[in-house]
């Protein structure tokens, strides 16, 4: 075998490409499930605690 270095791991190259596929399927997810159901927005907690008389 020649070293060469501009050898490529096809097994690394794989997995960042389903890697890739799959945050690209989640985030898809995500967009249709906000859209179905989106969520309230959040209140705001008080800061601090409440003032006595």
């Amino acid at each position: 075998m020649s070293k060469d270095d501009k050898l490529i791991d096809f097994a690394a190259e794989r997995d960042k490409r389903i890697h890739d596929l799959r945050d690209k399927k989640l985030n898809e997810m995500r967009d249709a499930f906000a859209q179905a159901l989106p969520l309230p927005p959040a209140k705001k907690k008080p800061k601090g605690k409440p003032k006595k008389p």
